[in-house]
């Protein structure tokens, strides 16, 4: 039995969920996220609570009730308060920037790394060496954040690169003499 879809997901102030026809949609004040609800599992609103339940006892259903209480709480959190990544720049000469629509990394190549910001993602970079990434979807703000840290990882030598603010980088010892 899942440990974690048997508590009820609670409903914030200003946020209100709906299932029509096996889609739950959240809407609150950020904006509104959908989400499929698969076969195995039934979801109801009761008051100010989304209560999720497998439709039978089988194992799929039970993995997918805890994954699927767990994928609501995120919505409900996602349109209520959303989500950020902060990505810090180390290295010289390295800095981005953003021009439009469009993420400007000077990452030590030849050019420039043009990346273009999706729908319902807004990136904000207040110095040179720090990227904000900010959203509603839980997903989509890490696959962005990932995708722009992809572009030049940090490196164990000097620790040149892009990496998440809270990450450790595991630094090695250079050649001996």
């Amino acid at each position: 039995m899942s440990r974690v879809g048997k508590y009820p997901v609670e409903l914030p102030a200003g946020v209100s969920v709906a299932v029509v026809n096996g889609v739950l949609t959240a809407k609150g004040k950020l904006g509104e996220l959908k989400l499929p609800l698969s076969e195995e599992v039934s979801a109801s609103v009761e008051g100010n609570k989304v209560v999720l339940a497998p439709k039978t006892g089988e194992r799929r259903a039970r993995t997918l009730w805890g994954t699927t209480r767990s994928l609501v709480a995120g919505m409900v959190k996602g349109v209520s308060q959303g989500y950020a990544k902060s990505l810090e720049i180390n290295g010289t000469g390295f800095r981005a920037a953003v021009q439009g629509k469009e993420l400007v990394l000077n990452l030590g190549f030849s050019h420039e790394v043009r990346y273009p910001v999706p729908a319902g993602i807004k990136i904000t970079c207040e110095k040179p060496t720090s990227i904000k990434v900010e959203g509603i979807d839980k997903q989509r703000v890490g696959q962005v954040a990932a995708e722009i840290r992809g572009f030049r990882g940090p490196e164990p030598y000097k620790g040149k690169g892009v990496k998440y603010e809270t990450e450790t980088i595991l630094r090695k010892e250079g050649k001996k003499k």
